[in-house]
């Protein structure tokens, strides 16, 4: 097992599904390297990764952490490297706005407490 962090763009819509052991998201990622595009097609079962997925379109910048398995897919052009990633955590430019608003209410929460303390001392 391979542990990976992939970095590329949501090809297509991610879908939800339901097995038996609960639900699941299946996303298609497109990798770029300097001489070749990688399909990582993404498989999550972890509840907070797969709503972050679902909230992502096709064309959205992502990077995915999780479990890599190559594999090769032998299409018309001859074969083409593919992997297969069970991920357990989701981040893209949403999430990373909205940490930073979180962090910066709690900033500003914290100012404020420390503004009221010292009009409080006085």
């Amino acid at each position: 097992m391979i542990d990976g962090l992939i970095t590329g763009k949501i090809f297509g819509q991610p879908r939800q599904g339901q097995g038996k052991n609960g639900s699941y998201v299946t996303a298609k990622v497109r990798a770029t390297t300097e001489q070749d595009t990688i399909f990582v097609n993404i498989i999550c079962f972890n509840q907070q990764a797969c709503t972050q997925l679902l909230a992502l379109q096709d064309g959205d910048s992502v990077s995915v952490a999780g479990s890599l398995t190559p594999r090769v897919w032998d299409s018309q052009d001859g074969p083409r490297p593919v992997l297969d990633m069970v991920a357990h955590a989701v981040l893209s430019v949403y999430h990373i706005k909205k940490k930073r608003d979180e962090v910066q209410g709690i900033r500003n929460q914290a100012r404020q407490e420390d503004f009221n303390d010292d009009f409080d001392n006085e």
